[in-house]
């Protein structure tokens, strides 16, 4: 009787599963989730690197945004001087950030605001607006297909910076195209900021950036890029500024099987009478994944 006693399972109610088989179940539900994990990363990396295989490989410029769908964590630092002889500001993050391919020639950016330092009492420090950005790839072929792309994007920053920020959200929509010849290869994007509020004092500004690239060996992306901006009503209405960027970008270098890494460097120079900056120095880091 009293083995018999201790061989049934205690009883807390009329329906009390047997503990092994509670033990098995939950090791089984487990087992579950595991794999239903697993299963969602293995459908997101290959979408994304079939993405990535249908488009040209180039590297992203330094200031230019890209057509191509990238999938990293990138995050630059630039320093701005507004004119020979005062404090730099350094803007720490730049406005980049996450950079994922959830869908099929989709790609979306979820930046890191920007942490401005102006070394001026009369500015105070702080973090400047959010921004999200959204590409959709109309169109692209490799380099053994063409060697071209045509991406539309959609930006927009939110008014979270305070006074390092605008007063409202402003939307950029922009047109992106780029083509390869051989190991040379051309990247640009032409696009419009307009604010969806008091625009007479933010103003609307039109950007024109284009990129010159080339590939040396592996890992060696030399660039020169033309960065200029127009801008309609505001502090600078009527006014426009170009920049010359030189810049170098080395990667893609293995990290594991996955995870790569790509930095960079560059400057802009002023080149026109007008500009926000006499120049500025940038640097940046990526882990492309």
């Amino acid at each position: 009787m009293l083995a018999l006693a201790q061989s049934t399972p205690a009883q807390s109610g009329p329906f009390q599963v047997p503990s092994g088989l509670a033990r098995a179940e939950s090791v089984a539900a487990s087992a579950a989730g595991a794999a239903s994990s697993a299963g969602f990363w293995t459908s997101w990396f290959r979408r994304s690197d079939q993405a990535k295989r249908e488009q040209p490989h180039w590297m992203t410029p330094m200031a230019t945004t890209t057509p191509r769908l990238e999938q990293e964590f990138r995050y630059d630092v630039l320093w701005q001087q507004a004119r020979p002889g005062v404090p730099y500001t350094e803007n720490i993050g730049n406005s980049k950030g996450l950079e994922l391919i959830p869908l099929d020639g989709l790609e979306v950016i979820a930046s890191v605001p920007p942490y401005l330092i102006h070394h001026s009492a009369s500015s105070p420090d702080g973090f400047g607006d959010v921004q999200m950005l959204v590409k959709y790839r109309v169109r692209a072929e490799d380099e053994a297909h063409g060697n071209y792309i045509l991406t539309v994007f959609f930006a927009s920053t939110f008014p979270t910076g305070g006074s390092n920020g605008q007063t409202d959200a402003v939307v950029t929509p922009t047109l992106a195209y780029g083509k390869g010849y051989g190991p040379f290869d051309l990247q640009g994007t032409l696009g419009a900021g307009l604010p969806t509020g008091n625009e007479a004092a933010i103003g609307r500004t039109y950007a024109w950036n284009n990129t010159v690239q080339y590939h040396l060996g592996e890992l060696w992306w030399f660039e020169l890029e033309a960065n200029a901006t127009w801008y309609q009503d505001g502090k600078n209405g009527g006014k426009e500024q170009t920049y010359l960027t030189p810049g170098l970008v080395v990667g893609r270098i293995p990290l594991g099987s996955r995870l790569k890494l790509a930095v960079g460097a560059a400057m802009q120079f002023a080149i026109s009478q007008f500009h926000t900056s006499v120049h500025s120095p940038i640097v940046s880091v990526r882990l492309p994944f």
